[in-house]
């Protein structure tokens, strides 16, 4: 990881230009580019076989820049001041005179935003006169990339330039919470809901029967690594991978611990990259033990049960 200018300059080179630049935040990677270009967002969903309808996250540096696009309001507001720059992505009221590409929101009335944590990301967003869309840096429906090395796995050659950032310290992909009506998550992730809901003194729910895709995530099969996967499993079959949530007194190659000592964030954090393992050793199938469906485990259930339906 170089964290130097001459990286943040190269990035910004062909995003100018606009070419798709796989970048790092907190969460995950994403397939960054230019927010305002047609010719930018469309080779977003080229390179990913995205489809049309599932809107892009558009990340920003400024409440300056954001206020350019979107409406905003107190519960915005207060969620912002407590949780940004960080893990959680507010779905706000487009202006009618924003420069966002109608591909970034599939010509919906509202756009999805977040401000990412990671420094590199945040130094480029500042060197830009644009905000950046960028969904997760991978094949859509496939595993989430947490490291630079999971976005050359993903995409090869097809992408001009990787921004390295490291490992991605949350692993998991950003919470989502609309604010266009009354709020409500629309996907579990980075930021607890507990959290939330102390900050906006609102019971807000977790709304998973949103029939039309407001936001990322909202796909029936999603984060997959292709392989079947069973849930709730208290023993493997042989020659099965087997996800355990915490370390056991156990010696068996096929066993994959997301955590020591049952710690849910660290858990989450794991999740992916062990995923990613898995199926890089060429397991037929998986079974994952039953894990404690609070806080993060929440997130992980939500993960695990969407992969489940390849």
């Amino acid at each position: 990881m170089k964290n130097n200018l001459s990286n943040i300059k190269k990035a910004k080179y062909y995003l100018d230009k606009n070419e798709c630049v796989g970048i790092p935040t907190e969460t995950v990677y994403g397939l960054a580019a230019n927010a305002y270009s047609n010719v930018a967002t469309t080779k977003i969903f080229r390179l990913k076989k995205r489809p049309k309808k599932n809107p892009l996250i558009v990340h920003y540096h400024s409440l300056k820049m954001l206020k350019i696009d979107c409406e905003i309001n107190n519960f915005f507001y207060k969620l912002y001041k407590r949780f940004c720059p960080g893990p959680i992505t507010f779905v706000l009221k487009l202006k009618k005179n924003s420069k966002i590409s109608k591909n970034v929101t599939n010509g919906k009335k509202t756009l999805a935003v977040r401000f990412p944590k990671n420094s590199l990301t945040i130094k480029l967003l500042k060197n830009l006169k644009y905000p950046l869309a960028a969904p997760s840096a991978n094949i859509s429906n496939r595993i989430s990339p947490v490291s630079k090395e999971d976005v050359k796995d993903e995409f090869g050659k097809k992408i001009k330039y990787i921004l390295d950032g490291g490992r991605s310290k949350i692993g998991l992909e950003s919470t989502i919470i609309s604010l266009i009506h009354k709020p409500e998550i629309l996907r579990l992730g980075g930021v607890e809901i507990k959290k939330i809901k102390k900050i906006i003194n609102y019971d807000i729910k977790y709304n998973t029967k949103k029939k039309r895709i407001a936001s990322p995530g909202r796909e029936k099969v999603h984060y997959s690594p292709e392989i079947p996967i069973r849930l709730n499993v208290s023993e493997a079959k042989q020659d099965e991978a087997f996800i355990l949530i915490k370390k056991r007194k156990l010696s068996c190659k096929n066993f994959y611990y997301l955590s020591k000592n049952k710690n849910l964030k660290y858990a989450a954090k794991n999740l992916y990259k062990t995923l990613r393992m898995i199926k890089k050793k060429k397991f037929k199938s998986i079974a994952v033990e039953k894990i404690p469906n609070k806080g993060f485990g929440q997130a992980i259930n939500d993960r695990l049960l969407k992969a489940s339906r390849f």
